[in-house]
């Protein structure tokens, strides 16, 4: 597998993003498809002491490898010129300078690893990816896999449906065909809410969110359920935005992390007080208007989507508690 990293000076990379600009991926040459089969062949590292070395290795090697999405607009995600760009992925840019702190490092060369909603968990596990930042999200489940830092966001499940859709909320999917983003919540959620209602429904899982749009683009599927701020996302990167509705009652609220790999209590150490002090500097919420309150990129549409209570509370006293 050829892989290309490049060192990139991180304080030349935060100056970028204070500037609103966004940072070329030019340590992204890790292909998706070798990352895919990487999850499936590695074996995941055992939760023994060489698990709490994340620090320790990136001293060693100068070099920390980064998790991103394509697709989760506008978290974590290429822009037309293939540049990684979003929320997400900003607060886990502006944490570099944290770790090189900690480290007393001057610079650190940035692996820049795609990962899917399938593979990201995997990925960590085996030491591929060091920490991702996305559209994670942290419940109880999955803190038996990986670990997860202070929450970043704060979601519900809803539904996109073509405008005028007779579709309004969940009860009014029976008979109906939904798609889903395969290996996420929502995909759990609607299976379990549909077999304890005895509910009828054709539920169909695809690779990402881009391929789950296109079913409902298409015709092929009714309804997609996913988080409401991702399908606001991939509302915007949509040929014709206004055809689209975001509708429902949320099914769950839930919240985004950071994840990284289980037992690494230093490394996780590192990672929470760098985002505490984002958000209680005032420093996320202009990252949140950034991306949720201006125009962004591919199209230069605005969701113009204030930020939650839920979310300012969060920012005002960071955590890591997952919602169920």
């Amino acid at each position: 597998m050829k892989r290309l990293t490049v060192s990139i000076l991180t304080s030349l990379s935060l100056l970028a993003i204070a500037a609103g600009l966004a940072l070329p991926v030019r340590a992204q040459a890790v292909n998706a498809q070798a990352m895919n089969a990487q999850a499936v062949k590695a074996p995941a590292l055992k939760a023994s002491a060489e698990t709490d070395r994340t620090l320790e290795r990136i001293a060693q090697t100068g070099t920390i490898s980064l998790g991103h999405r394509e697709a989760s607009v506008p978290f974590s995600y290429y822009d037309a010129r293939r540049q990684v760009v979003g929320y997400s992925h900003e607060l886990m840019l502006r944490l570099l300078d944290g770790i090189k702190a900690e480290l007393k490092l001057p610079a650190l060369t940035l692996k820049l690893v795609p990962v899917t909603a399938q593979n990201r968990i995997p990925l960590l596990q085996n030491g591929t990816v060091d920490l991702e930042c996305g559209s994670t999200t942290h419940n109880v489940a999955r803190e038996r896999e990986v670990a997860f830092s202070n929450s970043i966001f704060v979601i519900g499940t809803r539904l996109m449906v073509p405008r005028g859709s007779r579709v309004r909320d969940f009860p009014d999917l029976a008979g109906q065909r939904v798609v889903v983003t395969a290996g996420t919540t929502s995909e759990r959620l609607l299976r379990t809410y549909a077999e304890r209602r005895g509910m009828a429904l054709a539920i169909e899982a695809t690779k990402d969110h881009d391929a789950s749009f296109r079913r409902l683009e298409t015709g092929d599927a009714d309804a997609y359920m996913m988080d409401d701020a991702l399908l606001h996302g991939v509302r915007a990167r949509a040929l014709r935005p206004d055809d689209w509705e975001v509708v429902g009652q949320p099914m769950s609220t839930e919240v985004y992390a950071c994840a990284m790999r289980r037992g690494d209590a230093e490394f996780k150490r590192v990672v929470d007080a760098g985002l505490a002090r984002l958000m209680q500097s005032g420093e996320a919420l202009k990252i949140y208007q950034r991306w949720f309150q201006k125009p962004i990129p591919p199209r230069g549409l605005n969701l113009a989507w204030p930020p939650s209570e839920a979310l300012l509370a969060l920012y005002r006293s960071p955590n890591d508690r997952p919602r169920d």
